[in-house]
């Protein structure tokens, strides 16, 4: 190969591997002068997770990031390295033992001065116990990726006033840093043309939506040299995620050439994906091992089986979303394959034995080739397992900070973002849960012969399946409260952070509600126990009712009044305590982020009063399907009467909390407005619109409440927040549609005292919601006596000049936070509503927060995917405008979750095959799931609350429900 062309090189070592995925990666060849790099670039995981051969490239890329930071490649703070190290660490030796993990870490070094962080990177590896080496490299990657430097090579250059600059290129466009800070980002989408010209570096601009002329940059490089090297990386990239199909080459002139040549050459993206989608490669079968265990624990006891197999990688396409191209952090330009000694095997596992077919052994993993079945020598349990799910290919967004995966695809317990770590660092805020998990445990398959026959053992009739919709729901909410009683409490008493008289407040009065619902639970579990003829089947009696255990618990429960009461206090001396006490933020944004946490902490200090109204919708329910000759009607009658005082005692206290509880969840996602939760402010909608500015429309999140309109756009923050770029003042404003002056669809105007703001929505229907809100908000305002003077000094400071043109020339890069909110950055949950909106381009209002708040419901479901067989067995849990995944309704933490904002809600046809009762269709774009029920009464209830998640409330709507509003 010494004379071949270096594709030869590289495609003979992707062959060796069986890497289906080699157009990710690439060579590179450094010199002492320049570094010239060919197809080089880093997997992307989101879009290649259907890749049967994922598991292999996962742990190359793991190899890498590990040699990148042992060679100062990888920039980022001490506390995103150490949490790094720590998933090395586990992958290579196991769960924690702190003698093991510092000998271990004196013996590798990671990265130069690793001393002083080794004891970061031991408290990092004790929260990662059980963790299989696989999913370690899938953290490992999942933290590295939203690094801000991974994958980018900077390139030096001057621009024009001759100021130092680097350029870089990644999936979404050309970047400009200086030093490492990014100053300036230009999408493909805006790159019109990209040239050289000598040491010159040209990037001709699209026309701006309001101008005729077009914008061309210019960059001055060392040399011509370096200058062409960077334009064809540009053009490689552009071409690999932008285009459907490979360029064809430019015809050879007849005489005389002007210009490079040069052509991408090779599969695009999307033919790599369409490829393995058909079917075209080779099933690859890897097993992942702990690849430094023996040296390490040769005296010790062997690692258990749960910490040294992987289930196999899914073979099957389903219906599971992943990110599309502009969603991957790339750098194709920079990550050349490549490994240490130690890298390669010198460390093996005293259990890795070489496969009896084209067996290789590599560091830490046992791949093979398997042409058509399973090996031989696999033991029967493996040889019978159910072909697992894959996910498809789809396309959700095109945010390069989306992480569409909920789960790892080997269906362990890993859970993206809020459930992956309790101690993530800012630079390794976790992926959006925004798509359903892949959980391919053959447990959870059920065959739809042991279904059928189950289902034919129990009642049918509506009263039973209601009942069961009390246990199901009891369950759910015990969980809830066991999340402040037993987690919270446990991680409080560790920690001197909470004063005394807090802790005495939060928890006298929530364990007395625990107490109570786990004997409520109890005895609803009973009465089913014996409706369904399971338990007692001798003792006679009617048993087929739950009116009387209703009554008696409903009766009990009203002697809880004077905790319920207290919940009000509670959350606000909560978020007081918080807002005086950085201990006490900390403590509670890093509880926030553990597994069991699966919503924001004060959502779960509402839930008792949340309860109440379940359980008044429930017996309102029971008492309409009864006739009142029915011998459980009396009872339900009653138990309905007792339970509608309860609520309508305190609900005007629970209407002011939700208001409270969303205010200070949205200072979370916010920068640049500290003060947002204040006396009299009221949340109404929020939601994602397209804001005219002068480089064209650009996406922003607009927060709309009773005094002000904010508008923020995606900040360039480790913490993942939105970053405040102005406000608008609702008293004197005035909002006309300016779809013809503009020439953009769905467009509004939006005119303030002091500036006017040009915006579009995505659809006629969105427009609409916000048009109707504004108008409403706009008229509040004008019935008060004026601007409140303590709700204006609080909004963040207007810098914008009286005479502004209608067009805001704000500029993209203005996204750095202010000093105060810097200082506070976090790991920050990257799957709240906010950020569910952003990907999916709409809009919700406090409305629909109302409703969402009485349509909650748990249960079994069975999923299926649009392309696979089986029908999967979940405990499934309905709440937040999302549907979070178990495996059972004993599990602590769910697994993963989908969040349904901007799904759709249809029934399957004909054509879809789904010979099956009670199956509810639910899709996004290309993503489709089924879900079955098990009875008519169930289907009718998971649709009417995936309905309100699904379908946006309006004011009209909200006006004419039958609880009153906070408006």
């Amino acid at each position: 190969l010494w004379e071949a062309p270096g594709k030869v090189l590289h495609d003979a070592v992707c062959n060796h591997l069986n890497l289906v995925e080699g157009d990710y990666f690439g060579l590179e060849f450094p010199d002492h002068k320049k570094m010239m790099v060919s197809r080089a670039g880093i997997l992307s995981l989101l879009l290649c997770v259907t890749l049967c051969s994922l598991l292999f490239c996962r742990y190359l890329f793991a190899l890498q990031v590990k040699q990148d930071l042992a060679q100062g490649r990888l920039t980022c703070n001490d506390t995103s390295t150490a949490l790094l190290i720590s998933h090395i660490v586990q992958s290579e030796i196991g769960d924690f033992d702190e003698t093991i993990d510092r000998e271990h870490l004196a013996k590798n070094k990671y990265i130069p001065h690793q001393e002083a962080l080794e004891d970061k990177i031991m408290e990092f590896h004790r929260n990662h116990m059980g963790q299989t080496p696989a999913e370690s490299d899938f953290q490992l990657l999942e933290i590295a990726r939203r690094l801000e430097m991974y994958g980018i090579r900077l390139h030096p250059a001057k621009d024009r006033e001759g100021t130092k600059i680097n350029l870089a290129v990644a999936n979404t466009g050309i970047l400009v840093f200086q030093g490492h800070t990014k100053i300036n980002a230009f999408n493909w989408a805006k790159v019109r043309k990209l040239s050289f010209k000598r040491k010159r570096f040209l990037i001709k601009l699209r026309p701006d939506v309001n101008s005729s002329f077009q914008d061309t940059l210019e960059f001055l490089m060392a040399s011509r040299d370096f200058c062409k090297s960077f334009w064809k990386i540009c053009v490689e990239h552009h071409a690999f995620f932008r285009l459907f199909e490979e360029p064809k080459p430019k015809p050879k002139p007849v005489l005389f050439s002007r210009g490079s040549s040069f052509r991408f050459s090779g599969r695009t993206q999307k033919q790599v994906l369409d490829y393995v989608k058909e079917g075209g490669h080779k099933k690859v079968q890897f097993e992942r091992k702990h690849s430094k265990i023996h040296s390490i624990r040769s005296l010790t006891a062997q690692p258990s089986e749960q910490h040294t197999e992987v289930p196999k990688q899914p073979s099957e396409e389903t219906g599971q979303e992943a990110s599309s191209p502009d969603s991957v952090v790339s750098c194709r330009q920079g990550k050349e394959l490549k490994s240490s000694p130690e890298d390669t095997g010198q460390h093996k596992s005293p259990s890795l034995k070489k496969s009896p077919k084209e067996g290789r052994k590599v560091d830490g993993a046992v791949v093979s080739t398997v042409e058509e079945e399973e090996e031989p020598a696999k033991d029967r349990m493996q040889q019978n397992r159910p072909q697992s799910q894959q996910p498809s290919t789809g396309s959700l967004t095109g945010s390069p900070h989306l992480s569409e995966l909920s789960i790892n695809s080997q269906g362990g317990p890993s859970v993206a973002n809020m459930t992956l770590s309790p101690n993530l660092s800012p630079d390794a805020k976790q992926s959006s849960p925004l798509v359903s998990p892949l959980l391919n445990d053959p447990s959870c398959i059920r065959a739809d012969d042991e279904e059928e026959v189950k289902r034919k053992r129990f009642p049918t009739e509506k009263a039973y399946f209601i009942a069961k919709e009390v246990a199901t729901t009891e369950r759910t909410y015990l969980k809830d409260l066991e999340v402040i009683t037993s987690w919270f409490q446990s991680a409080v008493s560790k920690e001197d952070c909470m004063p005394e008289t807090l802790k005495n407040l939060i928890f006298s009065n929530f364990e007395p509600l625990h107490k109570f619902h786990t004997g409520f639970l109890k005895e609803i579990e009973q009465r089913l126990a014996l409706w369904e003829g399971r338990s007692n089947a001798h003792i006679k009696g009617d048993y087929q009712r739950i009116g009387d255990v209703m009554l008696k618990n409903i009766q009990s429960m009203k002697q809880l009044t004077i905790h319920l009461r207290k919940h009000n206090e509670i959350l606000m001396e909560l978020e007081n305590g918080i807002k005086n006490s950085r201990k006490l933020e900390t403590f509670c944004r890093d509880f926030e982020l553990q597994k069991v946490c699966y919503l924001p902490l004060n959502t779960f200090l509402l839930r008792p009063l949340h309860r109440l109204m379940h359980y008044k919708q429930i017996m309102e329910r029971l008492c309409k399907h009864y006739h009142p000759s029915n011998v459980d009607f009396r009872d339900s009658r009653a138990a309905l009467a007792e339970i509608s005082e309860m609520v309508a005692q305190l609900h005007g206290n629970m209407i002011k909390m939700e208001n409270f509880q969303k205010l200070h969840e949205l200072k979370k996602d916010l920068i640049g407005m500290d003060n947002l939760v204040i006396p009299g402010r009221e949340f109404i909608r929020l939601g994602s619109l397209s804001k005219l500015s002068g480089k064209g429309l650009q996406q922003r999140m607009f927060f709309l409440f009773n005094d002000i309109l904010l508008y923020t756009s995606r900040g360039l923050t480790a913490s993942n927040q939105f970053k405040v770029h102005g406000h608008l003042p609702l008293y004197g404003m005035t909002m006309e549609e300016s779809e013809e002056e503009w020439g953009v669809p769905h467009c509004l105007t939006l005119r303030g005292q002091h500036q006017s703001i040009v915006v579009a929505a995505s659809t006629r229907a969105e427009r609409d919601k916000w048009t109707e809100d504004i108008q409403m908000a706009i008229d509040l305002a004008e019935k008060s006596s004026g601007p409140a003077p303590e709700l204006l000094a609080s909004s963040p400071p207007d810098n914008k000049s009286p005479d502004e043109t209608t067009v805001d020339q704000e500029s993209e890069d203005d996204l750095s936070a202010s000093r105060t909110s810097l200082e506070r950055q976090s790991p920050h949950r990257g799957n709240t509503t906010v950020h569910v909106c952003w990907h999916r381009n709409t809009s919700v209002s406090m409305i629909d927060f109302s409703i969402a708040v009485e349509n909650q419901l748990s249960g079994n479901l069975l999923r299926k995917f649009k392309n696979s067989n089986g029908w999967q067995k979940l405990w499934v849990v309905f709440t937040n405008f999302c549907m979070f995944f178990y495996k059972s309704h004993q599990d602590n933490h769910p697994l993963a979750s989908l969040p349904l904002l901007g799904y759709s809600l249809t029934l399957p046809s004909e054509s879809e095959n789904i010979h099956k009762d009670y199956v509810f269709k639910l899709h996004f774009k290309s993503h489709v799931y089924y879900f079955r029920a098990e009875s008519e009464y169930t289907f009718e209830r998971w649709m009417e609350v995936i309905r309100s998640a699904t379908s946006s409330a309006s004011r009209t709507r909200a006006l004419s429900h039958k609880e009153p509003h906070a408006y």
